[in-house]
């Protein structure tokens, strides 16, 4: 592990010694770094991880040089932060997780105005500019306005806007958080090219722990403290030969998890592939099928660690495991469980036309009730135009929309009373506290009375926002927006729930007891739902379209669709693999293009 203090400090680009910082919310004072000491060292990508409200951000405005330390010493570039920011400043690139590009600007014009603000010469910006756009692939487009750009193509543009002057250290706040799995690994080449070419250090966060794993040296940040730091394999090293992959022919994975989950000796248990992935807690192999007992068939194979298992097992190590529902957390009230299996959603040569652009071209599937089905696709590949008309709120061009037995091109009302959706940004009101967003929604959902007062409660115990039920919604940390949201969405019992990256930019605590709580819906007989960019999420899925150009290139189950992209090179693919393969092979002219 790195020791930052008394370190070499000629081969720290950023160092940070006892760095203590907080923050007054209303009437909370929050200590966003609690004696933080660590280095990033020259000429390497750095990635940043840990939870919501562990003090990422923070840590990254302070090595920009646009917070000051209450303790301690930041040094950026050679400079120290408090005596001399705009050196800093002047030294480093800062690309925050809402990078301000003007969407009625051209790409060439935010270009410009990027290059105004950091002083480059106009001499030197027709060859700066002819690197940064054939380094992103943005050439094409300089004449497109950059709200016309497809969301992985405007995270291109920020960086380069970023890069107009190259700098010392780059430091990217969760840059590919909404993206899809294409545009990721678009962004990361051109990650380890400026570190490549331009000889450039980066500092970079985020929520996917598969991208921590492609750093050459990984922070790990918890409640404002530095809990560990090193190479990506520095954090398994201790969980060799406790590692393994559990699978049962037959048995639905979310169903393994769960009883895995809770047994002595397991210190965590997650979807992975197709099985479940279980950590063991000493090296003493488990005996998984005592703890599965009247299951036949069970498999169980040594894998080795990997990132995300050392990653839990520091949290946990730390007094912070991964939180779960507790019991039948989200399934309540007096409507039974469903058990017939029949479809409740029906779509059928659905079109969807704006002007003469086709957003949705002919497509046909069915989900079935207890199901969780995932809309996979590239970024503008029609998925959330596709739930727009789902949910009602977007009416089909053409073909048939069945959503629990109403046909919503004459009966959309009496279908939205049924359904419930959560959108990719939470619809919940920013300036109305937990208990106010509880009991709005409970009354628009038609809730009243002891009724909504009882939801309200219920909401407040199972999701855990008792504690912070008089905080206004828009300070929350963004994992306990997620949990609102979802309360909000479940408040009058729907049968099928709509989720819309309900996950994006959420850390991988939040987003193991999200899924935790969509599975116990699932069993409860609540249809699911949901798109997604994370690809491991899709594997908890029990079905999946994905889509491209508003068209599905591949409809199944997740093991069935990595099976038809299998091949000599790669015959077991990952469904991250089978997606990137799957874009590549399919030749329809994409919208952005």
């Amino acid at each position: 592990m790195n020791d930052p203090v008394g370190s070499d400090k000629s081969d720290s680009v950023l160092r940070l010694e006892k760095v203590s910082l907080t923050f007054r919310r209303g009437q909370r004072r929050v200590k966003a770094l609690d004696g933080a000491s660590l280095r990033v060292r020259r000429g390497l990508v750095t990635g940043l991880v840990g939870p919501d409200g562990a003090g990422k951000t923070t840590l990254m405005r302070l090595a920009a040089g646009l917070l000051v330390p209450d303790e301690g010493e930041v040094e950026t570039a050679g400079y120290d932060v408090s005596r001399h920011p705009r050196k800093v400043q002047a030294s480093i690139g800062y690309m925050p997780q809402r990078f301000g590009l003007y969407e009625d600007l051209t790409v060439r014009e935010n270009l410009d105005l990027y290059a105004d603000l950091q002083g480059l010469p106009k001499d030197l910006r027709r060859d700066r500019y002819r690197e940064l756009t054939r380094m992103t692939g943005l050439g094409p487009f300089s004449r497109r306005l950059a709200g016309r750009l497809s969301g992985g193509m405007k995270q291109k543009l920020g960086l380069a806007c970023t890069l107009v002057r190259s700098p010392e250290l780059l430091l990217l706040d969760e840059p590919t958080v909404g993206v899809d799995p294409v545009s990721r690994r678009e962004l990361w080449a051109i990650v380890y090219r400026l570190v490549k070419e331009e000889s450039m250090s980066v500092l970079l966060s985020t929520a996917y722990l598969d991208e921590a794993e492609r750093c050459q040296e990984v922070i790990v940040l918890h409640e404002g403290k530095v809990l560990g730091d090193g190479p990506p394999e520095h954090f398994t090293s201790d969980l060799r030969g406790r590692t393994y992959s559990v699978t049962v022919p037959g048995v639905k994975k979310r169903r393994i998890q769960k009883r895995l989950a809770g047994a002595a000796g397991v210190l965590d248990a997650v979807i992975h592939g197709d099985g479940v992935r279980l950590v063991a807690k000493d090296s003493s192999p488990p005996d998984v099928r005592a703890m599965l007992k009247g299951a036949e068939d069970v498999d169980v194979r040594a894998v080795p660690p990997r990132f995300e298992d050392g990653f839990v097992a520091l949290l946990k190590k730390g007094g912070e495991p991964p939180q779960t529902p507790d019991g039948p957390s989200v399934v309540v009230g007096a409507r039974k469980k469903r058990t017939d299996n029949g479809p409740v959603i029906e779509v059928k040569d659905v079109k969807r036309r704006f002007g003469d652009f086709y957003a949705v071209k002919g497509v046909t599937f069915q989900v079935n009730r207890g199901e969780v089905f995932g809309l996979l696709g590239a970024n503008g590949a029609g998925k959330s135009t596709t739930f727009r008309m789902l949910c009602g709120l977007l009416p089909p061009s053409e073909g048939t929309l069945t959503v629990a037995g109403a046909d919503l091109r004459k009966a959309s009302a009496k279908a939205r009373a049924r359904i419930g959706y959560m959108s990719q940004k939470f619809s919940l009101y920013g300036n109305l506290s937990v208990l106010q967003n509880l009991s709005f929604f409970g009354g628009v959902y038609g809730l009243g009375g002891r009724d909504r007062a009882s939801k309200v409660e219920w909401a407040l115990d199972r999701f855990h926002l008792a504690s912070v039920k008089d905080t206004v919604s828009g300070d929350l940390p963004l994992g306990y927006k997620q949990r609102l949201a979802m309360a909000c969405a479940l408040m009058h019992e729907p049968e099928i729930l709509f989720l819309d990256e309900p996950t994006s930019g959420v850390d991988p605590l939040a987003r193991r007891e999200f899924w935790g709580r969509i599975n116990e819906l699932a069993e409860g007989g609540v249809t699911v739902m949901v798109t997604t960019h994370f690809m491991e999420e899709a594997e908890y899925c029990d079905r999946l379209a994905i889509l491209s150009a508003g068209e599905i290139l591949a409809l199944g189950t997740p093991r069935e669709i990595k099976a038809s992209q299998s091949s000599s090179e790669n015959p077991r693919p990952d469904m991250e693999q089978t997606f990137v393969r799957l874009m590549e092979q399919d030749d329809s002219p994409k919208r952005e293009d």
